[in-house]
């Protein structure tokens, strides 16, 4: 079988991220670049809903990103009890 190199740049912080997420999964970035191209491939497009955000949205992202209005959670469980109050 012939193979074909893909090249990309990607934010440091984002690779360790991503790879950590293949890693408990058990798969490997190269793995999942073939699992995405192939369901770019299947579905003629990708394989999840891509949008532009509105501007609400657009400035909320923004303002989180910069750390205005973030909230940190120590877990799951008390994100899900802050919602509760």
């Amino acid at each position: 079988m012939k193979t074909a190199m893909v090249h990309a740049r990607i934010e440091p912080d984002t690779k360790r991220s991503a790879e950590g997420v293949l890693r408990r999964l058990g798969i490997s970035p190269t793995e999942a670049i073939r699992i995405f191209y192939r369901q770019i491939t299947l579905r003629n497009g990708l394989p999840f809903a891509v949008h532009v955000p509105n501007k609400r949205t657009a400035a909320t992202l923004r303002k989180s990103q910069g750390g205005q209005g973030v909230e940190p959670f120590d877990s799951l469980e008390h994100l899900f009890e802050s919602w509760e109050k």
